[in-house]
C-alpha cells in the first residue's frame, strides 16, 4: 500500500520531531556540569554548547532510515493497515 504524498510528509515529519526530542541531549553539557558560570542569568541547566546544526542534521539522516524502514514495511506489505475507502 503507497500512501499519498502529504501523508508521508506528515508522518516523516512526526518522526523528525520524535527523533530529535531523543537526540537533543545527547552529547550536551550544561553549565553547572562544566563548573563555568551562566552568562545573564541564565539557567544553570542551559547547554554550554548546543551543537544544534550537527544535532538537525543528525535527526535528518536517523528520521530518513526510520522512515525508510516503515515504508518498505508498508510496501512489501509486512504490517496490514485497513483500506481508508472501505471503512
Amino acid at each position: 500500500m503507497i500512501l499519498p504524498l502529504p501523508t508521508n510528509i506528515a508522518i516523516f515529519l512526526t518522526i523528525w520531531w520524535t527523533v530529535l526530542f531523543c537526540v537533543l541531549p545527547l552529547g550536551s553539557t550544561s553549565h553547572h556540569e562544566a563548573g563555568i558560570p551562566v552568562p545573564g542569568g541564565g539557567d544553570p541547566s542551559s547547554p554550554v554548547n548546543p551543537n544544534l546544526r550537527r544535532k538537525f542534521i543528525t535527526t535528518t539522516w536517523v528520521s530518513a532510515l526510520v522512515f525508510a524502514a516503515f515504508w518498505l514495511v508498508l510496501y512489501f506489505h509486512l504490517i496490514h493497515l485497513p483500506d481508508p475507502s472501505q471503512i
